[in-house]
């Protein structure tokens, strides 16, 4: 086949194009590589039993492990752990973290907690209990009283969530409670925590609540189940148990999720650090 010096230069200004055009096409080359989990965060309250004793030095070792964000947890010293806002911010930057959210006590000084968060850049203020006794009416109050805590966040510039235990998610006569707080909480004041653990020691499908729910649940606890267990409370090292993690987390993202926090609460054979340094690592390795 003979080539006019037409065909020529067509033939190669295509080849300078896709030239051009390969450090971009090579993202869609590597899928395997473009899927992967690529930042991912840890609820403190998995390393509580040593974290509590010396706060700097597990966070310091938790950034050693990979973790990049932090989700933090109220006691008596504070959100912020014996620190200022701006000093726990800090040691943060110097660690190369982020803290990303908090859960909190949301009936004591939520306004000073909404105002100091936010001044420095938290995205959120977790409620992270409320049950489980509760009637659906109870529920529907509820639902209000975060739009009240929904309304001082965004005031403040950032947002608020719940977060979920099994009660939630566990039928009061004819309903789900979570559903009833997914109805009347105002969207645009309130988001969701899901906690994947919780949902499926309830019976729940948290897949199912990603889709029916888009743009809900933007942030998410990623705990695993021993295997077999009937036990409501049988936490363990991610990726050991029976939740299938790549199906739901790929279905969480794609409808929204941002915020990805291992947690795990209890350690039948091993240490607090050693299953989060596990985590971490399956965290790591995770194709959503």
């Amino acid at each position: 086949m003979q080539y006019t010096r037409k065909d020529f230069l067509k033939l190669s200004t295509g080849a300078a194009g896709a030239l051009a055009l390969s450090p971009l096409l090579s993202n869609f080359l590597q899928p395997e590589d473009f899927r992967k989990l690529k930042t991912f965060g840890i609820q403190l309250y998995t390393v509580r039993d040593v974290f509590e004793k010396e706060p700097r030095a597990i966070l310091k070792q938790l950034a050693g492990f990979g973790f990049k964000q932090i989700e933090s947890y109220e006691r008596t010293s504070g959100i912020y752990w014996g620190m200022k806002n701006t000093e726990f911010k800090q040691y943060m930057d110097d660690l190369g973290m982020v803290l990303i959210s908090s859960h909190c006590d949301i009936d004591k000084d939520f306004e000073k907690k909404a105002t100091d968060a936010a001044a420095i850049g938290m995205k959120y203020l977790v409620a992270a209990w409320e049950g489980p006794d509760m009637s659906i009416e109870d529920y529907k109050r509820y639902a209000e009283k975060l739009n009240e805590k929904g309304k001082i966040c965004k005031q403040n510039g950032i947002r608020f969530a719940f977060h979920n235990h099994w009660f939630s998610f566990q039928k009061v006569g004819n309903e789900i409670p979570q559903d009833v707080l997914m109805k009347y909480t105002d969207a645009t004041l309130v988001d969701f925590e899901l906690d994947i653990y919780w949902a499926v020691a309830a019976g729940q499908d948290p897949e199912v609540y990603f889709k029916r729910y888009p743009n809900r649940f933007l942030l998410c606890h990623v705990k695993d189940r021993v295997k077999g267990t009937n036990k409501r409370e049988d936490t363990c090292d991610l990726g050991t148990g029976s939740i299938d993690f790549p199906s739901i987390l790929t279905a969480a993202r794609k409808n929204g999720t941002k915020y990805f926090f291992a947690e795990q609460e209890h350690y039948p054979n091993s240490t607090s650090m050693k299953s989060a340094e596990a985590a971490a690592e399956y965290m790591r390795k995770l194709k959503i």
